[in-house]
């Protein structure tokens, strides 16, 4: 047992925290479980897929605009990422390096939301409010358990380059994708789904989660923090599930449906 826990603190700061490492923990499971929702057919609100067969609910809820349920989900961890550069002092170049991909991050997604994504349909406003505070606590999460390895050696194996590098590919991966899916539609307002092609899209019905999760991966490595790798591998099962659900969609959705396509990896899965 020492031998494992001696080697994960050649990759990470020791938890400075017992709220981080409960926070840490909390993130794995319920994220975990979120993925096994995915797979069970328990979807989020802002999939298209939610409520397929009745089983949402929710008819009576406040809802607004698929477009502006997300930027309702997004901008609070956005403006708490660019704030930390006013309201935190500098505290070294890992920390400056965390703080821009978080802020570079979000700002993507609302650009994407804006400029790219094509959103169909409506979202409840308790549904977009709930995925806000859980970017917001995530991100300000991220922000504090980073501000308390100050002044603590930095682990024996520096990841911080490695991540800015699986961090740019993953962004610019997720961004080419998405680009690709919203090209499937020539307005907001169609409702008629397609197979994408293009990219990955030829092997892995969702190379968008893949690149994701490399994104998420690259804040790990920039950060080398216990709650930043917890948050890396539930995000990595979450969308596991997500794709999982998204190929058994497309599926039951295309009877021509290539059955050599994996949900998520390449030849793998």
């Amino acid at each position: 047992m020492m031998m494992v826990v001696d080697t994960v603190l050649r990759f990470i700061y020791p938890p400075q925290s017992i709220l981080i490492l409960a926070i840490s923990v909390m993130s794995i499971v319920s994220m975990v479980n979120a993925g096994f929702m995915e797979i069970k057919g328990k979807h989020v609100q802002y999939s298209k897929f939610w409520n397929v067969g009745g089983g949402g609910g929710g008819q009576n809820k406040s809802k607004v605009s698929g477009k502006t349920g997300m930027i309702i989900s997004y901008t609070p961890a956005f403006l708490v990422c660019a704030a930390s550069f006013f309201l935190v002092s500098d505290e070294g170049f890992r920390f400056v390096l965390l703080r821009s991909a978080l802020t570079v991050h979000f700002f993507k997604r609302l650009v994407e939301v804006l400029f790219v994504h094509k959103c169909s349909g409506y979202m409840d406003v308790e549904a977009a409010i709930t995925i806000a505070i859980s970017y917001f606590l995530y991100t300000i999460t991220m922000i504090y358990s980073q501000h308390l390895s100050k002044g603590h050696p930095d682990p024996p194996i520096d990841l911080k380059y490695t991540g800015i590098a699986l961090f740019l590919l993953g962004i610019s991966g997720n961004f080419y994708h998405h680009f690709l899916l919203s090209r499937l539609r020539t307005n907001s307002s169609e409702k008629q789904y397609k197979i994408p092609r293009g990219g990955l899209f030829d092997w892995v019905i969702c190379p968008h989660y893949l690149f994701e999760i490399i994104g998420f991966l690259g804040i790990s490595c920039i950060s080398q923090t216990l709650y930043s790798f917890a948050f890396a591998f539930g995000s990595a099962f979450y969308l596991m599930g997500r794709s999982y659900a998204t190929k058994t969609w497309y599926y039951s959705k295309f009877d021509d449906f290539p059955n050599s396509i994996k949900a998520l990896i390449p030849f793998v899965f």
